[in-house]
């Protein structure tokens, strides 16, 4: 399967519980901080729904 790097380009300040939740289980913690991931359909629907918060590029 294909794997994506994500990155956190946005503060998570000021925004709902649950989509800080989603970054936590993401491994996001910090600001620009990369993660890489499995490109499977469990984290690409993560990573849509805080998808004005990162930045998504193929490893």
């Amino acid at each position: 399967m294909a794997k994506i790097i994500i990155k956190q380009v946005k503060s998570r300040i000021n925004r709902p519980a649950k989509q800080k939740k989603t970054l936590d289980a993401l491994g996001l913690r910090k600001l620009n901080q990369e993660v890489e991931h499995e490109a499977s359909a469990q984290i690409l629907g993560m990573v849509n729904a805080v998808r004005h918060l990162v930045e998504v590029r193929e490893a």
